[in-house]
């Protein structure tokens, strides 16, 4: 005999009353199964109907695997007891010039704060001077 067993999943916002915070698994997955499928229609789009939650996962822990290039941060993330699960998160992406920045210095408290408005990140500080990186953009345009 198979039973039905309800999966419910918390909602972390505080704005909602302890009593409202679970959600029904089904009808979350449901709503988002249906504005997958209108958003697919409307930009007449089949690709968008092979993304789900778990794509979401992937996503996230790639593109953290990617800017922080820490595969334990990644493992956190995920909740993985084995690294070797994780393992596969770093086999999805190539890094290409992974270790090309453009560099700056400022001597000045504004000159630091227009480098950092302008992207660049603090790296350290010598001589009475800032030091600041920013990664080189790695898309490639065709001609």
């Amino acid at each position: 005999m198979l039973t039905h067993k309800f999966v419910h999943t918390r909602i972390s916002n505080t704005n909602i009353s302890p009593a409202h915070r679970y959600v029904k698994h089904s009808i979350l997955v449901n709503n988002f199964n249906r504005q997958r499928k209108n958003a697919s229609q409307k930009l007449a789009n089949p690709r968008l109907l092979r993304i789900h939650f778990h794509t979401f996962r992937h996503w996230k822990a790639t593109t953290d695997y990617h800017r922080t290039k820490d595969i334990l941060h990644v493992m956190r993330l995920l909740g993985h007891k084995s690294i070797n699960n994780t393992l596969i998160y770093t086999q999805l992406i190539e890094f290409e010039d992974e270790c090309q920045f453009h560099s700056a210095i400022a001597k000045t408290t504004e000159e630091a704060q227009k480098l950092v408005e302008a992207g660049f990140e603090y790296v350290c500080s010598h001589n009475e001077t800032m030091l600041f990186r920013k990664r080189k953009s790695t898309r490639h345009v065709k001609p």
